[in-house]
């Protein structure tokens, strides 16, 4: 499995139809179940972010498709980093020398 950060924030969309937000959590976590993925973790932010979550997915399509569909809900806008655990960090980072 392989380790996203998904950065979000509310559409203008999202924040008129606010007191939907944790039911569409819950239908987002199943969707990423469903798509053999999970949440790891969810956060409510202040900030830039309105939303932070850790996620595993099968590979990047997986984690594309489940990425577009919150995309379609019309709720939230999306930014999505892969994320390294530290033994691939520092795997990568001995095949420079």
């Amino acid at each position: 499995m392989a380790t996203y950060i998904l950065l979000a924030t509310w559409t203008d969309q999202g924040s008129r139809a606010i007191a939907e937000s944790p039911r569409r959590l819950d239908a987002a976590k199943k969707l990423l179940r469903d798509m053999g993925g999970e949440m790891k973790s969810f956060y409510m932010t202040m900030g830039e972010c309105d939303m932070v979550a850790m996620m595993d997915a099968p590979d990047d399509a997986v984690a594309a498709r489940f990425v577009l569909k919150l995309g379609q809900s019309g709720a939230i806008r999306t930014r999505t980093l892969k994320a390294f655990p530290e033994p691939a960090y520092r795997e990568i980072m001995a095949s420079l020398t």
